[in-house]
């Protein structure tokens, strides 16, 4: 992605108006225009001023990534009650093929108990609907498999 859509992106992200970001640089709405259409570049001060106003780093908004945006308005736009049809084990297991094949291999009886203790106590503790224990069990789980905890 061009930095032009980056800046465009990071702007909606935050829900402002050219006019707003415009007010708040001190420059014309049509400079801030020119920059999401690549006719020209904000100068390195006004870059750092953008990634605050749009509440990320520079790096980030240099180079935004625009497959994890097109996936965020993707899981946006789906409804609630399609996310609750959805097999979304059958999704992931087109690209990860795994997770069609281990409930045949693992026995997943055996890591269940630990399992239901940890969501257990996630919601005592934090008060935790079922959803949010499971993904916040999820999110630890990949921290831990990065080595960041």
């Amino acid at each position: 992605m061009n930095l032009g859509n980056s800046l465009y992106h990071a702007r909606k992200k935050v829900g402002f108006s050219q006019e707003t970001v415009a007010e708040r640089l001190g420059v014309s709405r049509q400079t801030i225009s020119k920059w999401e259409t690549n006719e020209t570049l904000p100068d390195i001060r006004q870059a750092k001023h953008l990634a605050v106003i749009y509440q990320t780093t520079l790096d980030e908004l240099i180079e935004y990534d625009a497959d994890e945006q097109q996936m965020q308005q993707m899981i946006e736009s789906v409804s609630e009650k399609a996310q609750a049809k959805m097999d979304w084990n059958r999704v992931w297991s087109k690209k990860y093929p795994v997770l069609a094949l281990y409930s045949q291999q693992v026995r997943v009886e055996d890591y269940a108990p630990k399992l239901r203790e940890m969501l257990a106590q996630l919601k005592a503790e934090y008060g935790y609907n079922d959803t949010d224990a499971l993904l916040v069990l999820k999110d630890i789980l990949a921290r831990v498999w990065k080595g960041q905890v």
